[in-house]
C-alpha cells in the first residue's frame, strides 16, 4: 500500500463513519465559538482605552512578529507589564504568557511532572492536558469524570506505596468545554491536601466569566493559595491571542529554565502585548457581561426545557447529546442552513456514542435569537 492508499484509507474510513471534517468559514448567528463575553464582536468598546490607542499609535513601531524567543531577542517589556498586572489580577505571585493554550498545558506539564511521579486526570481534560501528560511519562490515573470517590481511592493507594523524591498531582478543568460542567473545587482541593498532592486547575473556559471581576473559579472560590498552578487562555472570554501560566514565582523560573514550549518558541509580537493590557482592563471592569452572560444562559436553557430539548452540563455551554455520529452531523447542517453557526462535536473530540451539539452561549444573544434556536433545536 503506497503512502497516497494509506491516506485515502483513512479518510474514506471517516467519512463512512459520518467523522470527516472539512474547514468552515464562519456563516450565521454564532453558537459554537468561545467568544463568551463578546469581546471579538459586537460588545468591544466603541472607543478604545487609553493603553490600546496608544498601542494604536505605536504599532508601526513594533516588529510583526516576536522575532526569536523570549530568551533571545522575543522579549518585550510589554511583556513584563502584562505578565504583572495578570498577577494582581488574580492575587498570584507570578504569570508565565505561551502563545496558545494547547502549548501552555503541554509545557507545564511536561516539566512540572517527572517520569516516577504519579499523577490523576479526569477521563474528560482536555487534549491538550492529555498530550502534556503522555509527555511527561509520570505513571497516570484516569479518574471517571468528576468522580471524587474514585478519585479519593486512588490517591489513597499511591500514598501508601509512593517513593521517597516522587511526587502527587491531580489535574483537572473548573469549567469542561465539552461536558459543560462545574468541578468541585474545594472537595477536590480537600482530597489532594489529605494525601499530600498538588492541584493544577485549567480555566480556559472560566477565565472572565466567573468571580466579581472574571478572574476564574479558583479566585472566585479563594482558593488560589491551595493549588499549585491555574492555566488561563485569551482567546476564549478575553479576545485576544495566548494563554498564560500563574502560580508561585519558582514555578515561573522553572518554566522559564526548563520548559521547551517556552524555549523554543518564537515570542508573541509586542503589540498583542498592548491587546492583553486592554482586555484585562476591559474584563476586569465586566460586571455587566458576566451578568448578561449568566442571565441568557439561564434564559437558554429555560427555553430549551420548555421544548422538552434536556441540555448536559450547566451554565453558558450546552451540550447536546445526540450519540450517532452521523445524526449529529446531519442536524447541524440543518441548523447552519437555517442560519444558526452550530456544530457537531464527534469522536476522538468525545466518548464513542456521545457526539454532541455543542452550543455556545455569549453575553451579546439577544432573548429573540436564544428563543429561536431553542426552538429550532426541538426538531
Amino acid at each position: 500500500m503506497s503512502l497516497s492508499d494509506r491516506w485515502n484509507s483513512i479518510l474514506e474510513t471517516l467519512q463512512a463513519q459520518g467523522r470527516y471534517r472539512a474547514l468552515k468559514a464562519p456563516t450565521g448567528i454564532d453558537f459554537c465559538s468561545n467568544d463568551y463575553l463578546g469581546y471579538a464582536s459586537s460588545r468591544l468598546p466603541s472607543s478604545p482605552s487609553p493603553v490600546l490607542a496608544q498601542s494604536r499609535q505605536e504599532e508601526k513601531k513594533f516588529p510583526r512578529s516576536g522575532t526569536a524567543s523570549r530568551l533571545l531577542r522575543g522579549h518585550h517589556r510589554l511583556w513584563d507589564e502584562v505578565e504583572s498586572t495578570l498577577a494582581r489580577w488574580h492575587g498570584a505571585e507570578a504569570t508565565l504568557i505561551f502563545n496558545s493554550g494547547y502549548v501552555a498545558n503541554e509545557g507545564l506539564l511536561s516539566t512540572v511532572i517527572e517520569p516516577g511521579d504519579w499523577v490523576a486526570s479526569d477521563e474528560r481534560n482536555h487534549a491538550s492536558i492529555i498530550d502534556g501528560l503522555r509527555m511527561a511519562k509520570a505513571e497516570r490515573f484516569i479518574f471517571r469524570h468528576q468522580d471524587l470517590n474514585q478519585l479519593e481511592d486512588g490517591l489513597r493507594h499511591r500514598a501508601r506505596i509512593c517513593p521517597a523524591g516522587r511526587e502527587m498531582f491531580v489535574v483537572t478543568e473548573a469549567l469542561f468545554g465539552m461536558e459543560g460542567d462545574l468541578t468541585p473545587l474545594s472537595q477536590m482541593i480537600e482530597l489532594t491536601h489529605r494525601f499530600g498532592s498538588h492541584l493544577i486547575v485549567d480555566e480556559a473556559h472560566s477565565t472572565g466569566c466567573f468571580g466579581p471581576r472574571g478572574a476564574g473559579c479558583v479566585d472566585e472560590q479563594g482558593l488560589r493559595s491551595r493549588v499549585l498552578a491555574t492555566l488561563h487562555t485569551g482567546g476564549k472570554a478575553l479576545g485576544v491571542a495566548g494563554a498564560y501560566i500563574c502560580g508561585p514565582s519558582k514555578l515561573r523560573d522553572l518554566m522559564i529554565n526548563r520548559c521547551r514550549h517556552l524555549i523554543f518558541t518564537t515570542a508573541l509580537p509586542p503589540v498583542v502585548a498592548c491587546w492583553w493590557l486592554d482586555a484585562i482592563g476591559q474584563v476586569r471592569a465586566d460586571d455587566e457581561g458576566r451578568r448578561l452572560l449568566h442571565n441568557n444562559a439561564a434564559f437558554f436553557r429555560q427555553e430549551l426545557a420548555r421544548h422538552g430539548v434536556r441540555a448536559s452540563g450547566e451554565h453558558y455551554i450546552a451540550p447536546l447529546i445526540l450519540g450517532e455520529d452521523e445524526r449529529t452531523a446531519q442536524a447541524a447542517q440543518r441548523l447552519q442552513a437555517a442560519g444558526w453557526d452550530v456544530r457537531a462535536v464527534r469522536p476522538p473530540t468525545v466518548p464513542q456514542d456521545t457526539s454532541r451539539l455543542r452550543i455556545s452561549v455569549h453575553a451579546d444573544h439577544s432573548r429573540e435569537a436564544l428563543a429561536a434556536l431553542a426552538e429550532a433545536l426541538r426538531a
